[in-house]
């Protein structure tokens, strides 16, 4: 068992003497059934490599909603290993470059029929030969009897293949196999064998992202005995040395869309070690990355390992076994993405396809942005070291000054925008950090990118938004959704530049912050969507739910609740607080019965009309604080957190989505979230750990207590921040990094006092 030093500084003795290292919580299969969209396998802190088994690659189109992360725990086989994956993701793509490792004489080119063994290259495998951990992954391969162990560095994937004695070892690399895959997608790829032994390629894909390229170089520990290439569209082998090379620095080469190779080892006499490095410029600087990380398999593995105990090591948890394996495992897919896509050299692809250089920051992509400005960045701020937060900025102000659209990340990874979900949501991310205090960035060129990014006139609706005050839904679909998504993303632009003494952007944002009430209906009391006459739409339903419809994958019971810089001014709407709560009570206690959401397939964790499986309603439980009412929230957190976590593959209630999921109940589970993030505040919730040290990127540490936690006493029965009573339903961020201790004492019974009144509730724009 280890110990990581930080973890014994922050605990008592006898606490760090009984209690796992975080790491040894960790349990990279939540997520993997049901629901999660997480995958197993190996990965670095924010790494550019997820090595990780792909169980089926086979789906097609939508159909591979439910292999979005290529690994799937109710699978009976593993197809192969490959080198890149999502995390939660609700749209699939990536598993690039497939390896899988066949013993004996028969090497298969497909993958065959998972339910006929022996059909092609995939394998049977049995749970319980699995081991998973934070940067390692390993598998016996049932039909072959290959032990396969996976690490990875920050740009690089190490594979270690262990064959029956007396057998000999092959190695098939399929460059056809891809996550969403259809025919076509692949559009050029080619292999190139070098005289040293090392295999470098590429290919080009059209997938979700279009005209995506990817590099790789490939080392192995023992030398080729013989290879083959074959394309199978032309269905002509080419075996062989030496091959039709170009020249001295390839030994054999082949192109074409439809790329495998196989390579035979021979009977060898010690595992097989398979490096591999990625890289989105060329195969030179694939080469380049891969003598950026020196070391064999254990090697890697070592430096993954202790990057691992130090990142997990930000936040020192003192709970019972299940939610403490839980929230340290969402820490863990928290610290996932955004990925590493510069190379060793500092250059990587842009939006616009070309290469550019990094000076002074790492350029990171994987951008969900719908999902993750919520909860996850807020969360990286506390418990990343500072130049994440910095690299992160840079990362999205570089993407917007060479995108050919000339606005900032939507949804990004590989450098290439998906243009997928709504809003203009890197703006929130860069106000935050910017409001925080956190720097390394360039202010003035990051708000003249979040401007030009609100004032893109063609993207989603904005020109008539930005006429109108609302998005006329018989010009632009998911209308009611985009008007009060752009109004709280325009509220954090006027935060940030009030902040830096731009007034004349500050008033102006601050003005388009209001129109979440141009398309909020205040006689029926919900969120609509207007026509172009002014008129909202009839006839309206709030429980339908329909993709391309008045709002984005959810309907009028949790849009109505998106004012996350204003909900004072959404209850006065409502008609004060006791009408609010009303309301949001007959949320969670929706009867369901009725209502059928089987065609709506990112909808998932239902409790009532609270879709906690989708991010529009993670911050609805905390609304009660704004009502007057916390004691409300503290009871529907326990109820959330009870039905939608838990330690097993199915242990998540929806997909994570690159870490919101799993960010949420990180902030939750120490008794706080951002609401609205670019406030400054966190709203008091309750928690559900009974003592966590965070231990700050400044060098401070925030500890929170419960006394008295128990599921007999789920309740706040009172609150101190450093040994002072707290009345207030909020911390600050000020608060928080200036170290300190808030502590909870837990009660049976609800205290209907305690944050009730008005002066006590968190910040609205409304409230002066």
């Amino acid at each position: 068992m280890r110990y990581p030093i930080l973890l014994a500084a922050l605990l008592p003795a006898t606490l760090a003497a009984q209690t796992p290292a975080p790491i040894d919580a960790v349990d990279p299969m939540i997520g993997t059934g049901g629901e999660g969209h997480t995958f197993p396998g190996a990965t670095a802190p924010f790494g550019m490599v997820q090595l990780s088994p792909d169980t089926d690659t086979r789906c097609e189109i939508r159909a591979c909603y439910s292999h979005a992360a290529g690994y799937r725990y109710e699978d009976p086989t593993i197809q192969g290993f490959s080198h890149t994956h999502f995390s939660g993701a609700g749209h699939s793509d990536l598993g690039d470059v497939l390896v899988m490792p066949a013993a004996g004489t028969r090497v298969d080119l497909d993958p065959g029929d998972p339910k006929q063994p022996g059909t092609g290259y995939r394998s049977r495998f049995d749970h319980k030969t699995e081991t998973a951990h934070p940067g390692y992954y390993a598998v016996t391969l049932a039909d072959s009897k290959v032990r396969a162990e996976l690490t990875a560095g920050t740009r690089i994937g190490v594979h270690r293949y262990t064959f029956p004695a007396g057998q000999a070892a092959h190695l098939l690399i399929d460059l056809r196999s891809s996550l969403y895959s259809y025919p076509g997608k692949v559009l050029w790829s080619g292999l190139h064998l070098r005289p040293d032994g090392v295999l470098t390629g590429f290919r080009e894909t059209r997938g979700w992202a279009p005209g995506r390229k990817l590099y790789f170089a490939m080392r192995f520990s023992a030398p080729l005995a013989d290879h083959a290439f074959v394309d199978r569209e032309e269905k002509v082998l080419y075996k062989g040395f030496p091959g039709p090379g170009r020249g001295s620095d390839v030994l054999a080469e082949k192109l074409g869309r439809a790329l495998e190779a196989r390579l035979d080892f021979g009977v060898l006499n010690a595992p097989l070690e398979v490096k591999v490095a990625l890289s989105g410029v060329d195969e030179n600087a694939a080469l380049a990355n891969l003598a950026s990380e020196a070391g064999d398999f254990d090697a890697v593995r070592a430096r993954t390992t202790a990057a691992w105990e130090k990142a997990l090591g930000a936040v020192a948890i003192d709970a019972p076994a299940p939610i403490r394996t839980s929230v340290y495992t969402a820490l863990y897919h928290a610290l996932l993405a955004p990925s590493v896509w510069s190379d060793a050299d500092g250059r990587y692809r842009g939006p616009d396809d070309q290469v550019h250089q990094a000076k002074g920051f790492t350029f990171r992509s994987t951008f969900s942005l719908w999902d993750t400005f919520r909860a996850e960045h807020p969360l990286l701020t506390l418990v990343q070291p500072e130049q994440t937060t910095a690299d992160v900025v840079q990362s999205l102000v570089a993407s917007q000054q060479v995108s050919p659209d000339g606005i900032l990340p939507v949804w990004q990874f590989a450098g290439r925008e998906t243009w997928c979900m709504i809003g203009y949501h890197a703006v929130p991310v860069i106000a935050d950090a910017y409001l925080k205090g956190l720097r390394g960035f360039d202010a003035d060129a990051a708000l003249a990118a979040m401007v030009a990014s609100a004032d893109h006139r063609s993207y989603g609706g904005l020109g008539d938004y930005i006429d109108r005050g609302y998005v006329p839904i018989d010009k632009e679909p998911e209308a009611a959704s985009k008007t009060v998504e752009y109004a709280f993303d325009d509220w954090s632009i006027a935060r940030m530049a009030r902040a830096m003494g731009k007034t004349a952007i500050a008033d102006r944002f601050e003005k388009r912050a209001g129109n979440w009430r141009n398309s909020f209906d205040a006689k029926s009391g919900w969120l609509r969507a207007r026509l172009s006459t002014g008129a909202f739409r009839s006839p309206f339903d709030p429980t339908a739910i329909n993709y391309g419809s008045d709002y984005t994958e959810g309907n009028a019971w949790q849009y109505s609740w998106f004012v996350p810089q204003d909900e004072a001014g959404l209850i006065a709407v409502l008609g004060g607080d006791a009408k609010t709560v009303a309301k949001l009570d007959a949320m969670f206690d929706f009867d369901m019965t009725k209502v059928d959401y089987s065609h709506a397939e990112d909808i998932a964790g239902l409790i009532g009309q609270y879709i906690h499986g989708n991010e529009p309603s993670h911050h609805v439980a905390y609304l009660y604080d704004y009502a007057g009412a916390p004691w409300r929230t503290q009871a529907r957190l326990k109820q959330i957190v009870d039905s939608q976590y838990k330690p097993t593959p199915d242990g998540l209630g929806g997909n994570d989505d690159l870490g919101q999921m799993s960010a949420w109940l990180v902030f939750t589970a120490l008794g706080f979230y951002p609401v609205a993030p670019g406030s400054n505040q966190y709203v008091i919730g309750r928690p559900f750990v009974s003592r966590a040290v965070m231990n700050l990127p400044n060098g401070k540490r925030f500890t929170v207590v419960a006394d008295g936690l128990s599921d007999a006493h789920p309740y706040v029965g009172a609150v101190t921040l450093n040994g002072t009573p707290l009345t207030r339903s909020f911390v600050t961020d000020a608060e928080i990094r200036g170290g300190g201790e808030l502590r909870f004492t837990m009660a049976a019974a609800p205290n209907t006092a305690w944050g009730s009144g008005k002066a006590s509730r968190p910040f609205s724009m409304s409230v002066r």
